[in-house]
C-alpha cells in the first residue's frame, strides 16, 4: 500500500484543478485528506494506492502539471 502526497500553491490549483481532477479519475486512488493552507492556499492532498506501479504513475503524472509537486511513500 503507498500514500501519494500532491502539494500546490493556490495559483497552481486555480489553473489546473480540472486537469488535476481528471488525472486522479484515472487512478484506482482513495482520498486520505485534502487541507487548504491558511495564508497562502498552498493545497496538500494524500491518496492511498495499493500497485506500486500506479503510485509511481499517479505521482509523476501529477508532477507534469505547472507547480504542482508529489511525492509517494510505503503505508
Amino acid at each position: 500500500m503507498w500514500r501519494v502526497t500532491i502539494n500546490c500553491s493556490a495559483e497552481s490549483w486555480t489553473l489546473n484543478s480540472k486537469a488535476f481532477k481528471v488525472i486522479a479519475d484515472k487512478y484506482p486512488a482513495t482520498p486520505l485528506s485534502s487541507k487548504k493552507m491558511k495564508g497562502d492556499g498552498e493545497r496538500i492532498m494524500e491518496y492511498q494506492i495499493e500497485n506500486v506501479n500506479d503510485a509511481e504513475d499517479f505521482m509523476e503524472e501529477c508532477s507534469t502539471l505547472t507547480g504542482f509537486t508529489a511525492a509517494f511513500e510505503s503505508l
